[in-house]
């Protein structure tokens, strides 16, 4: 009788180990199938072009006295505000910076051209006006005809204008939406070729948004390449997605 039982209770362990390898066999079928993944990269891009334009240019005077060198270029800011306003330039568009001084000297040298010290030769005063619109051709014109005022004895340096586009957030927003069905749409022709279908998004992460000029040849950077030099810009960003199969 007590050998009749150790043989059921035998019988009963083995059936257990048995039934337990099988459960733990379908179960690390089912888990190496539910982490089975494809990782696709989607792009978006985008045509756009600029609706703010900065402009800058920087004006000088020099003079012995700092008074009159002060009083002068306070002249040219009226003259070249008056002008701004004249071609089409608001007011609340235009700033006009804080007044950097400096002394400046002449060096001197000796009949063997040696240094022998240094002469004053005047202040120097620097201003700049910085020009901020959405009027781009406007600012355009001006910007390009400023030698007008160097026709009229001030001495300012234009720089090339800036374009800016102020609606990047919502512009980002599309693309990143844009680019993620891409890259759907490519991990559903991966799955369907290999006979599985998506299920789930296991992680996603999102490229570099870069803004090059259009038909430029602008290398993307790591950390984002952001043209400011063309009026006519091209936005794009990738996104990398991880899906598991079934």
């Amino acid at each position: 009788m007590n050998h009749l039982r150790s043989n059921i209770s035998t019988l009963i362990i083995g059936l257990s180990v048995v039934i337990a390898a099988a459960l733990f066999s379908g179960a690390y079928k089912y888990k190496f199938k539910s982490e089975e993944t494809v990782t696709v990269t989607g792009l978006a891009e985008k045509n756009f072009t600029s609706d703010l334009i900065v402009w800058r240019g920087e004006f000088s005077r020099k003079a012995l006295s700092l008074k009159d060198a002060y009083g002068t270029i306070k002249d040219d800011e009226i003259k070249i505000k008056n002008y701004l306003k004249e071609n089409g330039i608001h007011t609340n568009e235009i700033v006009f910076s804080s007044i950097a001084i400096n002394k400046e000297f002449e060096e001197n040298f000796d009949s063997k051209g040696n240094r022998s010290g240094s002469t004053f030769t005047g202040y120097k005063l620097s201003e700049q006006v910085t020009v901020e619109s959405k009027a781009i051709d406007t600012v355009e014109k001006v910007s390009r005809e400023i030698t007008r005022l160097i026709e009229n004895g001030i001495e300012i340096n234009s720089m090339q204008p800036a374009y800016f586009y102020t609606k990047l957030s919502e512009l980002k927003i599309d693309l990143l939406a844009k680019a993620s069905a891409d890259a759907k749409k490519r991990a559903e022709t991966i799955a369907s070729n290999s006979g599985s279908s998506l299920s789930n998004i296991k992680r996603a992460n999102m490229g570099v948004f870069q803004i090059t000029g259009q038909n430029s040849t602008e290398d993307f950077s790591e950390g984002g390449t952001f043209n400011t030099s063309s009026k006519n810009k091209k936005a794009s960003i990738t996104i990398r997605i991880d899906y598991t199969l079934h």
